[in-house]
């Protein structure tokens, strides 16, 4: 009964929010509530929410100050040059657009922490994609996929876990996936040409003022410059000349013109090169900090939401010495640290709900139980099928310490070693990124102004593309 109480109580969550009926805090709170009524355990709500609250509360501090953090990095200007060398390489074609998302989401999860990504990637894109009216699903689910495979890092936290689970050398499982784990890269790289050619079909080829396309109408002070992309480029550029606020383009008019301006204004107010919260002179002071929680970081000097508490404060007063100039700061970040902060603790009642009344054991049992016999000598392909939908629905802390290691018991009374057990347990977290249970999401929706609903529809099916695409390199390169 519990088995089939927590698969309905995810299914209901899931098709609340892509129906837009819920927000998804709500559901986070209330569905699990009305669940653990309805296993008799109502009386011990309290008790599972606490427990939950209490896991997750590192990871909602850990957020609260690391978006703090990169916020003033990105104020200050840290990441400007990044910015720059991506736009130089968009020049403001869409498909180009998609593979620098896929290329600076990849690059930036070097660090191992999504929420970083995720800040970094939005911060610099989003205007571009706003300005262009390019599908803003396209870049978060882009950049959610690319997180998803590079979080195999071992630092990155699913194969320390395995390898913790299993009693083994993290080396040991991560280096013989990489070239399985770089051909999940160019699939996302693929997937970044495929959907930005869509995009550069629905939209047509466009200009920023100043930047070349590869076709040009020249039009002077214009916003966007349609170049073959038919009626809806004209429409998407708003037909309209800033200088004399004449239309340039059929259908459009003075207001579309001003809604443009406006988005454009209010798009590229992250990258405006005379931003007065800019610090060109404590750049490299800004540099080497961030390398040095990085570091320690890596290096697990100290906990994680310790040293970004310590990151935020350092970088708050060296850069904003005056109390109105961090108050300022803090106070523009605000809105991105209560929505995801709050998300976090949300989705503690639901993990809460989960762990406490019993779901997510049984829901393990049962999948380990329902694999046939036959299928032992094989468990390694089965463990790297279940981890595509186990690690969505569940965190990562249940699936590698709940279910990977009845998997490998299995696999071992069929000749299938762990390493090779461990190795098929990472090929779902290019999916498993998107998961509502995973609190950098939320940053990556909240920063880009999407509906998580949304993000789910369009990123599921590519992700778990992608995480199929690991598992048959894997097997090819006999990894697996």
């Amino acid at each position: 009964m519990l088995t089939i109480l927590g698969f309905a109580m995810i299914a209901t969550f899931l098709v609340l929010i892509m129906m837009k009926k819920m927000s998804p805090i709500a559901a986070l709170v209330l569905i699990p509530a009305l669940f653990c009524v309805a296993v008799g355990q109502g009386a011990k709500l309290g008790d599972y929410v606490i427990d939950g609250v209490g896991n997750l509360a590192p990871t909602a501090a850990m957020l609260m100050f690391a978006i703090v953090y990169f916020g003033v990095m990105i104020d200050v200007g840290l990441f400007d040059p990044i910015v720059r060398g991506i736009l130089r390489f968009c020049k403001a074609d869409p498909m180009r657009i998609v593979v620098g998302t896929a290329v600076l989401a990849a690059i930036v999860s070097l660090d191992g922490d999504g929420s970083t990504t995720f800040m970094i990637t939005v911060s610099a894109m989003y205007p571009l994609y706003k300005r262009l009216k390019m599908s803003l699903v396209v870049m978060t689910g882009v950049a959610a996929t690319a997180n998803g495979v590079m979080n195999t890092l071992p630092w990155g936290g699913p194969t320390a876990r395995a390898a913790t689970a299993l009693k083994l050398d993290a080396g040991d499982i991560f280096v013989p996936m990489i070239p399985a784990l770089g051909v999940g890269l160019a699939a996302v790289l693929l997937l970044a040409v495929v959907l930005g050619r869509r995009e550069r079909k629905r939209i047509g080829m466009l200009t920023l003022d100043g930047a070349p396309a590869v076709e040009t109408v020249t039009e002077p002070e214009t916003v966007l410059v349609a170049a073959g992309g038919g009626d809806r480029a004209r429409k998407a550029s708003g037909g309209a000349d800033r200088g004399t606020g004449t239309g340039t383009g059929t259908g459009g008019s003075a207001e579309d013109a001003e809604s443009a301006e406006q988005d454009v204004d209010e798009g590229f107010k992250g990258l405006d090169p005379n931003r007065p919260t800019l610090r060109p002179k404590l750049y490299w002071f800004n540099a080497a900090l961030t390398v040095a929680l990085l570091t320690a970081m890596i290096m697990e000097l100290m906990p994680i939401p310790v040293l970004f508490l310590l990151g935020a404060a350092l970088a708050l007063t060296v850069n904003f010495p005056h109390m109105p100039d961090q108050r300022a700061r803090i106070a523009a970040h605000a809105d991105n640290v209560l929505n995801v902060s709050g998300m976090v603790f949300a989705a503690a009642v639901f993990t809460g709900v989960l762990s406490g009344t019993g779901m997510v054991e049984h829901m393990a049992d049962w999948l380990v139980g329902a694999i046939p016999e036959g299928m032992g000598p094989h468990m390694a392909i089965v463990t790297g099928v279940l981890s595509i939908p186990l690690t969505y629905f569940m965190s990562n802390d249940g699936f590698y310490f709940g279910v990977v290691p009845v998997l490998a018991e299995a696999g071992a009374a069929h000749g299938v070693s762990p390493l090779e057990i461990a190795r098929a347990s990472l090929v779902g977290q290019p999916l498993h990124m998107s998961s509502p249970l995973v609190p950098a999401v939320y940053v990556l929706v909240g920063m880009a102004k999407v509906e998580f609903g949304d993000h789910t529809r369009f990123t599921v099916k590519w992700a778990a593309l992608t995480s199929l695409v690991v598992l048959a390199a894997g097997l090819l390169f006999g990894i697996v």
